[in-house]
């Protein structure tokens, strides 16, 4: 059975605000709006009455991760390929019933939802400290009450549909418009998801995810028809309706008085209801009474409190109002103006083939992030499982900026021309208060010759170009020297070292048990199956291992970003988590790691592993050395470190918040030896005598 109660979750997902409590209100106030349906009845049916249509459901994807997302384990970084298998089988009963499935993904935050994202983080953002305060408590995972999807699994989610051929479309505004439009216009079956917004589109009908049963597809259809005749409404009046009770553009709080003057005129008023109850059949009756007119909206607009913008009102209506649709509240020629509101003449990108490129592969969920910022020079990152007390190991949004800067630089082309344009991000860290996005400096990557230009990564053909790809990929983490070594490892493997060098670089609270942990993470993954991987049981689970587990995978999306903007010199499939990564693996290879285990146990007595174990292990070292990075020894023990005090903030990462970021360069690549800070244990680097005794290289 797919279905799982979810009901008390964190969300990290879209803000998808829908009208607050008319879910519950329907389950409650209009249960025969509520019925249950068998999908593989209905596209039969579908197929009778639409012989040259097949059946096809149009998936509101954020709507669902959550309910997808049924791995045991999921604070460790994630299982991902326990999800993949999950959503493998998931499209599979649907095929298996001849209905076809299109994946919606929010490609954007909304201006006018920026507020309420905002909150929505910071409301994350306690939630995660309850989280990490349990697992130090306990050690061990908190109850499916305290479940937060892992870091990024969304932004997988999508690359994972693609690659299991589902048709997969990151929308140019929030998904929900989009959904309801594709819905309507390709005569959709219906739609799949868990938004009180599809019971006001005049679309194809709404299936719930969280009613789901796969193995019998069967799920409850929300009717829009049935809600009306208990409200006293018609079709037509569901727009008003909605935006009368608040939703993303009329905000709630101007609507309290109007609520109040509702509630004392309705006859409606029950004292066995709670009182949003009430104002949902008091706000029905009262426009219930309205002639459905502009004239009757503008006099409400006259009416409420809506400050300067006195066309909320009409935005709000609007809003619901897709292709092809006319309202009678709306005039004719200023409906359907927002689908695909994105326009290349106010975009940073002047080159019409590179934006549209770029559109286009955003659209069809090829890159990631680009267009953002291609489009508006802005990017958001949502919260990350991430412990704020933990001081040692910096936000994943600070560990990860200057490659960001290096990537911005060859997307922008920084410099040429003069020009120097900045970066807005959004980016959800401690510290940070998001009052307004940081303004982010490019940063030109270090290329012998200069950074080619974005034609030439993205159009030019030939190996000479290839190499160009490669290279400038490699500058955005400052491996561009370490060319040659890496592509004679097999794709995955390569991107996973270049990830895990550039994170030992930047981070100098890593140790040599953390670097011995993910290498024999990345060597054991490989050949597991899904099934081994849900059957790995951890006897406890270690709250900084939780932490680097969400860096690493956050560590992902940079790649992916990296990736995307300098022409894809890798596949897009050989940067994937399953590819690389599992949580509850990378939880038993620390723990063991620090507990001071053998490399032979490390690697479960897989002697084939041993000398690429060694090999990975010199290469990270060599690298980090030549930057004056010195990798220590620093074992936790059973969890706690056994060194110098481990909560000291690192003063690297310390700043303020101000207009402008620029990192110092030539102070990032120091060790640990800072004064007030000396660690106790030993300094290893691949040429250090002792290190290479311990580890059983050849002198």
């Amino acid at each position: 059975m797919f279905k799982t109660d979810f009901s008390n979750c964190c969300e990290f997902w879209r803000s998808a605000m829908g009208i607050k409590g008319l879910q519950g209100f329907v389950a409650r106030v209009c249960p025969d709006a509520c019925r249950t349906v068998d999908l593989r009845e209905m596209a039969e049916k579908h197929r009778i009455d639409h012989p040259d249509s097949p059946p096809v459901i149009v998936v509101d994807a954020m709507s669902c991760v959550k309910h997808w997302y049924t791995p045991e384990s999921w604070v460790c970084g994630g299982q991902w390929r326990e999800y993949l298998a999950i959503l493998e089988d998931f499209i599979k009963a649907f095929m298996a019933a001849g209905i076809k499935l299109v994946f919606y993904f929010d490609g954007v935050v909304e201006e006018k939802k920026l507020d309420e994202w905002i909150k929505r983080r910071f409301q994350n953002n306690k939630e995660i400290a309850r989280i990490f305060q349990f697992i130090k408590t306990h050690r061990k995972q908190p109850g499916r009450e305290m479940f937060t999807i892992p870091s990024a699994l969304p932004t997988f989610t999508r690359f994972a549909l693609k690659s299991l051929g589902q048709k997969t479309v990151c929308t140019l505004q929030e998904a929900d418009f989009e959904v309801a439009a594709y819905g309507l216009q390709h005569n959709c079956m219906g739609i799949l998801g868990q938004d009180s917004d599809y019971l006001i589109y005049n679309t194809c009908p709404y299936f719930s995810i969280e009613k789901l049963h796969l193995d019998r597809l069967v799920t409850v259809m929300y009717s829009r028809e049935d809600l009306c005749r208990a409200l006293g409404l018609s079709l037509t009046h569901l727009p008003l309706f909605a935006s009368l009770l608040g939703n993303d553009v009329v905000p709630e709080s101007l609507l309290e008085g109007f609520w109040q003057k509702c509630l004392v005129t309705s006859p409606c008023r029950n004292s066995g209801y709670n009182r949003r109850t009430n104002i949902l059949l008091a706000v029905a009756n009262y426009i219930s009474k309205l002639p459905c007119s502009y004239s009757s909206l503008k006099h409400l607009e006259d009416m409420l409190p809506l400050g300067s913008d006195k066309t909320l009102l009409s935005q709000g209506v609007e809003s619901y109002i897709l292709p092809g649709q006319h309202s009678p509240w709306i005039l004719p020629n200023i409906t359907n103006c927002q689908m695909f509101p994105l326009q290349q003449q106010t975009a940073m990108c002047q080159d019409k083939e590179i934006f549209q490129l770029a559109k286009e592969q955003h659209i069809q969920s090829e890159n990631y992030t680009i267009f953002n910022i291609l489009s508006n020079g802005e990017i958001k990152c949502s919260n990350s499982l991430e412990d704020e007390c933990d001081r040692e190991i910096p936000g994943q949004a600070l560990i990860y900026r200057p490659a960001r800067q290096h990537i911005y630089s060859v997307l922008l082309e920084s410099g040429k021309d003069g020009d120097y344009p900045v970066v807005k991000e959004w980016f959800v860290y401690f510290g940070n208060p998001l009052r307004q996005p940081e303004l982010i400096k490019p940063v030109q990557p270090s290329i012998p010759g200069g950074t080619p230009s974005l034609k030439t990564l993205w159009f030019a053909k030939g190996p000479d170009v290839e190499k160009q790809r490669y290279r400038t990929f490699l500058a955005c983490f400052h491996l561009q020297d370490e060319m040659e070594e890496l592509q004679a490892l097999e794709a995955p493997l390569a991107a996973f070292c270049c990830l895990l060098a550039y994170l030992m670089m930047q981070v100098s609270s890593l140790s040599l048990e953390d670097l011995n942990a993910f290498v024999a993470l990345i060597l054991c993954l490989k050949g597991k199956s899904a099934a081994q991987l849900a059957g790995l049981q951890l006897a406890q689970v270690d709250s900084r291992a939780v932490h680097l587990g969400a860096v690493i995978v956050r560590g992902l999306t940079t790649l992916l970003m990296a990736n995307s903007a300098c022409g894809f010199p890798f596949r897009m499939d050989d940067l994937m988590p399953w590819e690389v990564f599992d949580g509850k693996l990378f939880q038993e290879k620390y723990q063991r790691s620090h507990r001071g285990c053998s490399m032979e146990e490390l690697l479960e007595g897989n002697e084939s592993l041993y000398t690429p174990f060694q090999n990975l292990k010199s290469f990270i070292c060599k690298v980090c050395m030549a930057k004056k990075r010195i990798i220590q020894s620093r074992p936790r023990g059973n969890g706690f470190f056994t060194g110098t005090r481990q909560r000291e903030y690192n003063p690297r990462f310390q700043q303020t918040h101000r207009s402008s970021f620029v990192p110092p360069y030539h102070n990032q690549m120091r060790g640990f030896s800072r004064r007030n800070h000396q660690p106790q244990g030993r300094e290893y680097g691949s040429g250090h005598p002792d290190y290479r005794r311990r580890f059983h290289l050849p002198p």
